[in-house]
């Protein structure tokens, strides 16, 4: 138990801290959101008004501390560019860069798996070498360009997929796969490259074990060794790539989304960041910044289901 709750501790304070640094980092970045809001040409008396109706003449610690109680209880605040709710608009994107990000981690561990398994086994192989020569692709290509180059191939040549947009699940659950299934692959390809190699490099490690041999020696089938315990200790290390990687997929959604015109989260802060609008730029920034926090603690709870004989240093 008290595992547990000194990583929800952590957790919570770093959390605070991450709020705290967003709140500072938009403090100072250079123009005034309500000349944003009127135009650069408006009314000095509006101005005003407008500052203090947002709250702009508070001091710094006041509006800190008003952002937070407000955020906990869901009040983002009001969009400066589409003047509506900032969580109405959070929530009308989610659900794009949800898909996004589950199909891609979801590729990455349904292929990534299995190869890293049979390239290990398979070590010294051709099949295995060529293998190792596609990761090594894999890893140097920037998912960006694999987006182009998957649009090239799969939309404009054999015309399987469509070339950009989005489908809504609940309107077409066929047509949201083809409009979804292309930018999951190409933020799921350096992903599955880095799984494959670091998956082999462990297993290959736990092979010349000591319990390996021992569990050779009683007679026990090779599969039997390899799922049953030369896996689940190569889960561990494997398990901190695989949430670095949920992680880098939200970074990557923001370019990937982009490349698609997929209307999600990376799509609305690339313009959020244009058109300056605070609100709805402070909220996105501190929502990936705790869904990262969230993975890495999620991972530190995965650890001790996994492995028992983890504990926190005394």
């Amino acid at each position: 138990m008290r595992f547990y709750i000194r990583k929800l501790a952590t957790f919570l304070s770093t959390v605070l801290l991450v709020s705290v640094i967003t709140f500072l980092v938009f403090q100072i970045l250079p123009g005034d959101p309500a000349e944003i809001v009127l135009g650069v040409d408006a009314d000095p008396h509006q101005l005003v008004e407008l500052r203090k109706t947002m709250g702009l003449e508070r001091p710094a610690a006041e509006r800190y501390a008003s952002w937070v109680t407000d955020t906990v209880t869901g009040d983002f605040g009001t969009s400066l560019r589409y003047q509506r709710p900032v969580a109405d608009i959070v929530a009308e994107r989610l659900p794009v860069t949800l898909s996004l990000s589950v199909m891609s981690v979801g590729l990455t561990l349904l292929i990534g798996l299995p190869l890293g398994i049979y390239i290990a086994r398979k070590d010294g192989q051709l099949s295995s070498m060529l293998l190792s020569v596609f990761t090594q692709l894999g890893l140097a290509v920037p998912s960006f360009w694999l987006g182009f180059i998957l649009i090239l191939v799969f939309s404009v040549t054999f015309k399987l997929f469509p070339t950009y947009g989005y489908v809504p699940w609940s309107e077409d659950p066929v047509g949201a796969f083809k409009s979804m299934f292309l930018p999951s692959l190409a933020l799921a390809i350096p992903g599955i490259a880095v799984v494959i190699r670091y998956l082999r490099n462990t297993l290959l490690d736990q092979f010349r074990m000591d319990y390996v041999r021992t569990a050779r020696s009683k007679g026990l089938r090779e599969k039997s060794i390899m799922y049953r315990h030369i896996l689940r200790n190569s889960l561990i290390p494997v398990l901190t790539i695989v949430g670095l990687l949920i992680a880098d997929t939200l970074g990557g959604s923001i370019v990937v989304e982009n490349v698609f015109a997929l209307p999600g989260l990376g799509n609305l802060l690339i313009t959020s960041i244009g058109t300056r609008d605070l609100p709805l730029l402070q909220t996105l920034v501190l929502y990936i910044a705790i869904i990262v926090v969230l993975i890495n603690f999620v991972v530190d709870i995965l650890y001790k289901v996994i492995d028992p004989r983890i504990r926190l240093k005394r």
